[in-house]
């Protein structure tokens, strides 16, 4: 694989917030890695439950102020877009019925919706699915030792999960799950994200208080508590033996656990481990298993990276104010 470095706009959508940034990226040959920066950032709270006028206006918004700041034409620009699903990423067009986010949307589509407001062509208006992101961008900007087979795990309201074959997202291949996603995996009779996910960690400690996150509930853990420790085992070790046997299928050499549950990884590691060793204990003693390092800005990086291998446009430079 040989990418060439540049500029690229990329927007990360979360069901509460949208992420816009200008990232710069070194040219990579095949024996080298390649980095990465931040040019400009940019994220605004976003109502997903608003009308769709006012969404697309908020992402919009975010995406123009990003140029911006890196002096670059939004119009000028192919832009990457990390989504949540259910989505039509060749279509770019959102199946929001009935999910609880961005209901508004359904049917809408975006890439022509995001076309205008940013006076973008709509064929530079790409797509890719939020987790793929993340994994990518961890794959290439985040691990310090690139691997061939590489998988990423987010956790957060739900779980995520990317298949890496050498800078490539794998889908549909007899050596991953169906769709390459793993939050529908059978775990006692339910999707594993019943399991494993943050209102799951929540409901099983049944705390009293409305407002306990899980980087409280990671706190009692550390802090002594055993009920609290023991609900972080429980999901971990679930996650472990739904995607041991994955791992091992895909021949994975590294596991990266990635989102927001991912920042407390020191009260979530021995779960895991146990549970690999009781699944896969061949895996378990060569698989490199880390946390996430790039977190939020994983699936900026991811994006800007697939808009390199589709060998893209540049990006267009603003005119100076006069």
């Amino acid at each position: 694989m040989v990418v060439q470095g540049g500029q690229h706009m990329v927007v990360d959508v979360g069901g509460s917030h949208v992420t816009a940034a200008a990232v710069g990226t070194a040219a990579v040959g095949r024996a080298g890695s390649g980095g990465a920066r931040l040019l400009s950032r940019v994220e605004r709270l976003v109502d997903s439950h608003a009308s769709s006028a006012a969404v697309l206006d908020a992402w919009a918004s975010a995406c123009v102020e990003a140029a911006a700041g890196a002096g670059i034409d939004p119009g000028g620009c192919d832009w990457g877009l990390a989504m949540p699903g259910p989505f039509d990423y060749e279509r770019g067009v959102g199946h929001y019925a009935g999910v609880g986010k961005f209901e508004r949307l359904a049917g809408v589509d975006i890439r022509s919706a995001l076309s205008e407001r940013l006076g973008a062509h709509p064929d530079r208006i790409r797509f890719v699915h939020d987790a793929g992101a993340y994994g990518i961008g961890e794959w290439r900007f985040g691990a310090p030792t690139r691997h061939a087979r590489f998988v990423c795990v987010t956790l957060g309201t739900g779980v995520g999960s990317a298949f890496v074959d050498d800078g490539s997202l794998v889908f549909d291949r007899a050596d991953v799950p169906p769709g390459g996603e793993v939050h529908r995996l059978p775990f006692d009779g339910r999707d594993l994200e019943e399991t494993v996910s943050t209102r799951a960690l929540l409901a099983r400690y049944a705390s009293s208080d409305p407002g306990l996150s899980v980087k409280d509930l990671a706190g009692l853990a550390r802090a002594g508590d055993a009920r609290a420790q023991h609900e972080f085992d429980t999901a971990m070790e679930a996650l472990a033996l739904a995607v041991g046997p994955w791992l091992r299928e895909f021949e994975a050499t590294a596991l990266v656990v990635g989102g927001s549950i991912s920042r407390s990884w020191d009260v979530l590691e021995r779960g895991f481990r146990s549970g690999l060793d009781a699944c896969a204990p061949e895996l378990a003693a060569t698989l490199v298993i880390a946390p996430s390092r790039l977190l939020a800005d994983a699936p900026l990086y991811g994006a800007a990276h697939l808009l390199e291998r589709s060998a893209v446009g540049r990006c267009v430079t603003a005119p100076a104010l006069p």
